[in-house]
């Protein structure tokens, strides 16, 4: 790796919890017995051991559990100036059945991710909230804690496992917290269940629709429930599905909102334009062929880049960094927005802050962007 590239953003990285460790962070009477262990704390995603065809496949990662040491030699090997860390097993968070155990887990998590992750290094690692949306007022309280007490920079909305799409008026106070607050919400998905997948039979089918799926699912309801237009200073993420899908998507919005008006009374201007507002996010894969007609579609302050480590080998990341800075098809000043000043101002970063932390690790480098 040459990194000729100035310090980036990760947009989003992950952890493997580990239940034990939680346990001791969750509320009473729930710490104060080892029967939880009978079953994991985070339901299956969907059926499938997604790591077992990793092992099965040759492609293991080099490091399977990386622990925030870990992290934090990956960040200066990677020339990364923070990551925003999301959770593995709690990305079914959303299935979890019983409101009261989804409070006491999303505690228990925010206070053992604050304590074993962010507080060895705040200014590099940054936490993403798991909230109760089961319950949406202790959802809406949850992230008022962990934003307001915890340092956390938003909270994670579940793309799949919830009965309700977020359009749906049971989520608006979590909302109106979000905006009070000025902290993002990302939807990120990852189960399969209730897409209508389940008659795709390999995890390799399943892969290729789960996150694109859920995250048009859940745009859909929002643009025309009226979120955007209801929260219009509320910023939103759409993680880890790339953007390939935005562009149709857009296109298909507006056809449907033309034809339609009257069936979204609370929508005042096109869809597309909405999402050319600069405060609804998209992840793109660095070397997707899509990235460049959405770039024309949206324009250039609504995408961002995430590593996904440890989920990818540690190399792939710095790899797609470097073949974007070759593409010719997309402007220099497009590559410095995806990596540095759009996910700065998705999660409202400190920006001297984050330099400084770069400086301080050894880690800026002669090239740019």
């Amino acid at each position: 790796m040459s990194q000729a590239y100035a310090p980036v953003i990760d947009a989003d990285g992950h952890i493997y919890e580990d239940d034990r460790a939680i346990w001791k962070y969750l509320p009473k009477p729930y710490c104060d017995s080892d029967l939880l262990f009978a079953t994991p704390f985070f339901p299956s995603l969907d059926g499938f051991h997604r790591q077992s065809h990793r092992v099965r496949d040759g492609r293991a990662p080099e490091l399977d559990m990386p622990d925030v040491h870990d992290w934090i030699e990956y960040l200066d090997d990677a020339n990364i100036a923070a990551t925003v860390l999301f959770p593995t097993a709690g990305l079914s968070y959303g299935v979890i059945a019983e409101p009261g155990w989804a409070t006491a887990l999303a505690q228990g998590y925010n206070d053992w991710l604050t304590d074993v992750y962010l507080r060895l290094d705040p200014r590099r690692l940054k936490g993403m909230a798991l909230i109760p949306l089961q319950d949406p007022e202790a959802a809406a309280k949850e992230l008022r804690r962990a934003v307001r007490d915890l340092g956390m920079v938003g909270g994670i909305l579940p793309a799949v496992g919830l009965y309700e799409a977020f359009g749906h008026r049971s989520f608006w106070p979590v909302y109106e917290v979000a905006e009070e607050l000025g902290c993002v919400l990302a939807l990120h998905g990852a189960p399969s269940g209730g897409l209508g997948l389940d008659r795709l039979h390999r995890l390799i089918e399943v892969r290729t629709l789960t996150h694109g799926f859920s995250q048009m699912v859940q745009m859909t309801s929002m643009m025309f429930e009226g979120v955007f237009d209801t929260f219009p200073t509320l910023r939103f993420a759409f993680c880890e599905a790339g953007c390939g899908w935005v562009s149709y998507l857009a296109e298909r919005l507006d056809l449907e909102y033309r034809n339609r008006p009257s069936q979204a009374p609370l929508v005042k201007k096109l869809p597309s334009d909405h999402l050319k507002s600069g405060q609804i996010f998209f992840h793109t894969e660095l070397g997707e062929r899509g990235l460049g007609r959405a770039i024309e579609d949206l324009g250039t302050e609504v995408f961002f880049a995430a590593s996904d480590f440890p989920h990818e080998p540690k190399d792939d990341f710095p790899e797609g960094i470097e073949e974007l800075m070759e593409r010719p098809d997309i402007p220099n000043y497009a590559k410095r927005d995806i990596l540095w000043n759009n996910p700065l101002r998705m999660y409202d970063l400190d920006e001297k802050e984050l330099m400084a932390a770069s400086h301080t690790s050894g880690n800026v480098t002669s090239g740019g962007c």
